[in-house]
């Protein structure tokens, strides 16, 4: 039950957490309204009391030093199990790495809310304003950041960042009107989902099967059949995974053309199939840069195309990355 792994989730979250606040900006002007210097405000992982503790160590906060203001920190201060979002503990999913190389499937990921504060200090009211107005208007009150998870297998989530609340205060040193630091914490709730552990299922895939028909009579027996008829079919693509780009289109075709001009047909053959515009197409002949097509194979709409439309080609390594739900085609040979 407790076998080991790691799919760093929470690390995850909390670097796509801090991505979005990364490269923030801040602008000085003069007595006459013009600017006069721009400050990019750092940002960096930990608590709020660590950062205001080595400020008051230094003393002239004007000084060019590491920890001089404006600067940003967050920190990860809560996890809660989240049941309003809590699926069929039985339901599993299947993900496939970036090559198609490799199948794994798992049960749904369980929910769960991570607290995460963003605490801005400022030396200025203004710089603090500039800040806090570069962030609240994306959270109505949530903002979508979608985070890739496990790794090489890049299964994408969007998951909503919710503003709590925001709370003020002013950090002094010394007499009442000396103002240290002007600190302002924003709460966030990142609603997230915890993997449990994948298990290998890649030689689990049907990729290619074998019918065997065997007819005999009474007489003849089944060592002596009167007719033996092998039926092979293997899945394919019926479109393009992978944005193989080969040609363009260089006319306009409707939905009735069966002979189509291409700007470059030098990687195009026959007996193969291309996907333009999610139809695909069966080349019959190729005759210099004129294409003779079957349309709409497999199922697939018939559609009107405009010249420089993209031609893409349906290989053998689309195969690898059929999604769950695609549909597919087959290949059937008889012997």
């Amino acid at each position: 039950m407790f076998e080991y792994f790691y799919n760093e989730i929470f690390r995850s979250v909390i670097i796509g957490f801090g991505s979005m606040f990364n490269g923030m900006e801040i602008q000085h002007k003069n007595e006459s309204d013009n600017q006069i210097s721009t400050v990019r405000v750092p940002l960096a992982y930990g608590p709020t009391q660590k950062f205001l503790a080595r400020i008051e160590q230094q003393a002239n906060l004007n000084k060019s030093t590491q920890m001089s203001l404006p600067r940003m920190s967050f920190e990860f201060t809560d996890l809660q199990y989240d049941p309003t979002r809590k699926s069929t503990q039985t339901q599993q999913f299947v993900v496939k790495n970036t090559t198609g190389s490799e199948i794994k499937k798992g049960y749904v990921p369980v929910p769960y809310n991570m607290t995460i504060q963003l605490s801005i200090m400022t030396k200025l009211n203004d710089d603090m304003l500039q800040i806090v107005e570069q962030i609240l208007p994306y959270f109505q009150p949530s903002y979508n950041l979608p985070i890739n998870f496990l790794g090489d297998f890049k299964e994408k989530r969007d998951i909503p960042i919710q503003l709590e609340g925001i709370s003020m205060e002013d950090d002094y040193e010394g007499n009442f009107e000396t103002r240290r630091a002007l600190v302002y914490t924003l709460s966030f709730t990142a609603k997230t989902f915890l993997f449990g552990p994948l298990s290998d299922v890649s030689s689990d895939i049907i990729r290619k099967v074998t019918v065997g028909y065997v007819a005999a009579s009474a007489t003849s027996g089944l060592r002596n059949p009167e007719r033996d008829l092998t039926y092979r079919v293997t899945p394919r693509a019926i479109q393009d995974y992978d944005d193989s780009v080969v040609t363009t289109l260089a006319q306009d075709i409707d939905l009735t053309t069966k002979f189509i001009e291409v700007a470059d047909a030098s990687s195009l053959s026959a007996a193969t199939y291309i996907d333009v515009n999610k139809e695909e197409m069966y080349i019959e002949k190729v005759n210099g840069n004129t294409l003779t097509v079957k349309r709409g194979q497999d199922g697939t709409d018939v559609k009107e195309h405009v010249l420089g439309s993209g031609i893409k080609t349906i290989t053998a390594n689309d195969a690898n990355f059929i999604e769950v739900g695609d549909d597919f085609g087959f290949d059937g040979s008889v012997f």
